[in-house]
């Protein structure tokens, strides 16, 4: 199910309107509605909010669950690396990374976004995740994610994302900047 499908469903699941759940966010129900028919996603710090207010993992409110990690002999390594995102101005502890599905989007707009999961989280509220990049094409969120995997198999303590984009916020759009 993709973000749009899950947020619906969730909505839905908790008796809220549209309107509710805009009136939660502060936004409007066109955003809430446009959200849902995959016409636009929501910025990062209403995700974020949307994760609390429906007391849900991002994981789960984008409907991935680790889909896009892929299985390799590395898969099953565990430990804690510190990823910095020079584009996103983050510095996380993350004990794993995901990525979302392939978003829809416009010319020019991300297609993909990684997330990275630290542990220490309840039971109720899932695991803290830090959005640490944004990719334009699942060529280059898959290369860094392996690169992470193979970072932490080696037992390097710190990560630098080299293929994260620099990307320009708009209301609720994003594009990706060309330097």
């Amino acid at each position: 199910m993709n973000f749009a499908e899950q947020l619906k469903q969730i909505r839905k699941d908790r008796k809220l309107s549209q309107e509710d759940l805009a009136e939660l966010l502060d936004v409007s129900r066109q955003a809430v509605s446009k959200w849902e028919q995959g016409a636009g996603y929501p910025e990062v710090e209403k995700l974020l909010l949307l994760s609390d207010k429906l007391n849900i993992s991002l994981d789960s409110l984008m409907g991935n669950e680790n889909i896009q990690e892929k299985r390799s002999e590395n898969a099953n390594v565990t430990g804690n690396i510190i990823i910095t995102s020079p584009n996103e101005n983050v510095i996380a502890t993350c004990c794993k990374v995901c990525s979302s599905l392939k978003m829809k989007g416009g010319a020019g707009s991300p297609k993909y976004f990684l997330m990275g999961v630290s542990s220490g989280g309840n039971p109720a509220s899932g695991e803290p995740t830090t959005l640490l990049g944004w990719y334009a094409d699942n060529e280059s969120i898959s290369k860094e994610i392996r690169e992470i995997q193979n970072a932490l198999a080696k037992g390097i303590p710190d990560y630098e994302l080299k293929y994260s984009s620099k990307v320009k916020r708009h209301w609720l759009s994003i594009k990706i900047v060309n330097d």
